[in-house]
């Protein structure tokens, strides 16, 4: 029902900042919960960030909290992930997902989200 589309990766120096943006189709977007995942080559898929549907509340991993920012326009139908402060180790492909209806608990669970965009690759040098 929804096809998330993520751009705005690319190539930052570590310290710098770049921005996310994640644009589902769907003209009922704002009933959607939101997450951010990301997988560097050889480790597993993780978590990132998550926002509600309606009251907006966030949830981050421990690895990016007070760096990443996790956003939504229900206007524009979508979802943006401010990165500040990176690092190398924020190398990874940014993936984008969807669950109808909204979350409100396991925002960090893969298998809770009914669709995903195709990834964007951020890469942090140090």
């Amino acid at each position: 029902q929804v096809q998330p589309v993520e751009s705005g990766g690319g190539l930052v120096q570590a310290g710098g900042s770049l921005r996310l943006s994640c644009a589902a189709s769907g003209r009922t977007f704002s009933s959607y919960a939101m997450g951010w995942f990301r997988q560097a080559p050889g480790k597993e898929r993780e978590f990132v960030a998550a926002i509600r549907r309606s009251a907006g509340a966030t949830y981050y991993a421990d690895s990016v909290k007070g760096r990443f920012t996790i956003s939504r326009d229900n206007v524009k139908n979508t979802v943006y992930l401010q990165m500040n402060s990176l690092k190398p180790e924020d190398t990874a492909v940014y993936y984008c997902a969807a669950k109808m209806r909204g979350l409100t608990s396991g925002f960090d669970v893969r298998s809770n989200y009914d669709d995903w965009g195709q990834g964007t690759q951020v890469t942090v040098s140090s």
